[in-house]
């Protein structure tokens, strides 16, 4: 995505409460913390929203891989989990103190598949771009915005 001037996504809320309106192009959404943390729960939280924006890109780009290859795919569910895990119980992490983010991601394939093409299947789910994002480094640029000037 290049920064032109029309963002991708708006996001706009007041100081009263959690509750944030999404305009997402032509979309419009709604986020929310629950009420065990203090909202009203009117939407997913915005960790469901990072969950969710993985497992639609994991299961599309599966279901695009196998229509392109013509394999006998019936059905994708992906599952997501999100939790923090100390950094010293993560053998395969990079970071070895505090704490660190963890995202399991299930993927369950229905249809008369070979093995070959579920390995193919399972190989294309950890490649789809929000996942190569969320594992790659990540450069966010905040700023004030400009007021108008009246």
């Amino acid at each position: 995505m290049t920064n032109n001037n029309t963002p991708d996504i708006v996001v706009r809320g007041d100081a009263r409460s959690f509750k944030q309106a999404i305009a997402a192009g032509r979309h419009r959404l709604v986020a929310d913390e629950p009420v065990s943390a203090g909202g009203g729960d009117a939407g997913p939280d915005p960790y469901h929203y990072l969950l969710t924006s993985l497992g639609v890109c994991t299961s599309m780009t599966v279901g695009f891989y196998a229509r392109r290859n013509k394999f006998p795919l019936e059905n994708i569910t992906v599952s997501l989990w999100h939790s923090r895990i100390h950094a010293k119980d993560c053998e395969e992490c990079e970071t070895r103190e505090g704490m660190v983010d963890r995202i399991d991601v299930e993927v369950e394939l229905t249809g008369a598949l070979s093995a070959e093409q579920h390995a193919a299947l399972m190989e294309i789910a950890g490649k789809c771009p929000v996942h190569r994002t969320l594992t790659s480094e990540i450069n966010i640029r905040l700023r004030s915005a400009e007021k108008p000037r009246t």
